[in-house]
């Protein structure tokens, strides 16, 4: 990939393959990002994510709060039947998707991609629900002997020991909305409302691909997830790890 980004355009096709370009065309960086709008398409991204893991972080850690904290009838087989629904191929519920999404008249705007990650979904409520399990549940009752409600104990107690597995989420739906292209692609129809993924096509031609550009594009659009992930590895491996609970 970095090889074909630093290629001229007589090289790209060559046989034998050329590994190390001779010269090195770094130019093509600059002049990928030109020849569409990218920095638009950034921003649109940047804002779809960050919005998603907003979405996503809140709704799991309440659902997970739920599920493991409080008691209630028939907690168990709930939880069951959210367990199930991982079963379920993101294809099949394509289509029922879209066609509400447009008798909402949503389609063309980000709220079907944005508005169901407010809806808390099976994997990460498993991942923190198992993370919260693993807090003592001395925390929660002296907080609730001294009159405190769920939702304080949610916000005050349980998400400030959770960072670990809270930033594991962020990391996972940030690359995901980041790398996102089939909902883009298929709810976007203005290109002033398109995300990264989507302006990669724009390298894409009936005839041929510019692949030295898309390649470097792609590179320079891959960035952010490499860096999210490094600044945070520390949380991401004491969060996949589910040990959870606090330490004495």
């Amino acid at each position: 990939m970095l090889s074909t980004a630093l290629k001229a355009d007589t090289q790209v096709y060559a046989n034998p393959p050329i590994w190390i370009p001779d010269p090195l065309r770094f130019d093509n960086f600059s002049k990928a990002w030109s020849l569409a709008p990218f920095t638009r398409y950034a921003i649109n991204t940047a804002l779809y994510a960050v919005a998603v893991v907003i979405g996503t972080v809140l709704s799991s850690s309440l659902a997970a709060y739920g599920f493991a904290k409080l008691r209630f009838p028939g907690r168990d087989a709930m939880f069951a039947v959210l367990l199930s629904t991982m079963m379920i191929p993101g294809m099949v519920t394509l289509i029922p998707q879209y066609i509400l999404f447009s008798k909402l008249q949503w389609v063309g705007t980000y709220l079907p991609l944005v508005v169901p990650s407010f809806f808390a979904g099976a994997f990460f409520t498993f991942l923190l629900r198992q993370f919260f399990m693993g807090i003592p549940n001395e925390y929660s009752e002296a907080a609730r002997v001294d009159g405190a409600s769920d939702f304080w104990i949610w916000s005050r107690v349980i998400i400030p020991l959770s960072k670990p597995a809270l930033a594991t989420v962020a990391i996972f739906t940030f690359e995901g909305a980041w790398d996102s292209y089939v909902g883009p692609l298929l709810y976007l129809n203005d290109e002033k409302l398109y995300t990264l993924q989507v302006g990669l096509q724009f390298f894409r031609t009936a005839t041929a691909v510019q692949w030295q550009y898309l390649m470097a594009a792609a590179l320079l659009v891959m960035l952010p997830v490499i860096i999210v992930f490094y600044s945070f590895q520390r949380y991401f491996v004491e969060g996949a790890s589910i040990s959870g609970g606090v330490k004495g």
